[in-house]
Parts: structure tokens; C-alpha cells; sequence
């Protein structure tokens, strides 16, 4: 088995254990669908770096999994939960809507980079300054520093 087939299955079973811990809205599930996110936002930037080789399927499964764990993530911040988590900003239940809107733009940016596939280190990296940006956007209006 090579290492793509292998970093493949590992994030296939990260999303399948992010969508198991997913369905209960507990901060622990918050950061673990945050930390989905970053490695995927890590994998794309060790591309665009170069301190990883250009690989199609990495470049694929990085985006696959942003746009699905975006997709679920504000389904976490369920009223009563906003207690007890010191990294998310009470704005995020009283602003619900924006914050949905602001995490299903980040899945459709990735959606869209994903249709046409970053080709080469310069793509990824310019797909990653759009996904920053909205990723940026929603921890300046959302996340407490710690």
C-alpha cells in the first residue's frame, strides 16, 4: 500500500469519526471538526509552500473534507451550548445567520477549487488565500482569543 492510498484511508476515517462526534454540539466536537479543518488547511499549505510535493489526491481529499466539515459546523452551536467554550463568541447565537452564511461560503469556495482542481503549488495557494480569507473573516467576528 503507498502513502497516498494510506493518508487517503486516515482522512476518510478522521471525517467518519468528525461525523460521529459531529452529531452531539459539544466543544469537544467543535474542535474536532476545527481540527479537521487546519489539517486539511495544513495539508494545502505544505503544497503552496513547497515543503510538501504537488499530489492531486492530498490536494482532493484537503478540500473534500473542508467543504463537508463546513457544512456541518454550525450545526455544533445549538442554543444552550454556548456555555462553557471559551474559544467561541456568544455573536455566533445571536448573529446565527451570518455564521451559517459565513461557513457555507467556505464549503462553497472549497467546493468550487475542488471542481477545478488546483493544478500546481501556485493554484493551492491561491486557493488557500480565498479559503483563509473566509476562514479569517469568521474567527475575527466569532473566535475569542484564549
Amino acid at each position: 500500500m503507498n502513502w497516498k492510498a494510506i493518508a487517503a484511508a486516515v482522512a476518510m476515517a478522521g471525517m467518519a469519526v468528525g461525523s460521529v462526534t459531529a452529531a452531539d454540539g459539544t466543544h469537544d466536537s467543535r474542535v474536532a471538526l476545527m481540527k479537521q479543518i487546519g489539517g486539511s488547511a495544513g495539508a494545502l499549505a505544505a503544497i503552496a509552500k513547497g515543503t510538501k510535493p504537488y499530489d492531486a489526491e492530498a490536494v482532493k481529499t484537503a478540500l473534500t473534507t473542508i467543504a463537508a466539515t463546513a457544512k456541518v459546523f454550525p450545526d455544533q452551536f445549538k442554543p444552550g451550548t454556548e456555555t462553557n467554550d471559551e474559544g467561541a463568541s456568544p455573536k455566533i447565537w445571536e448573529n446565527m445567520d451570518d455564521f451559517k452564511a459565513r461557513a457555507a461560503k467556505l464549503s462553497t469556495d472549497a467546493e468550487t477549487a475542488l471542481a477545478q482542481l488546483p493544478a500546481d503549488p501556485a493554484a493551492v495557494g491561491a486557493t488557500m488565500n480565498t479559503l483563509g480569507a473566509s476562514c479569517g473573516g469568521c474567527h475575527k467576528a466569532y473566535r475569542l482569543s484564549k
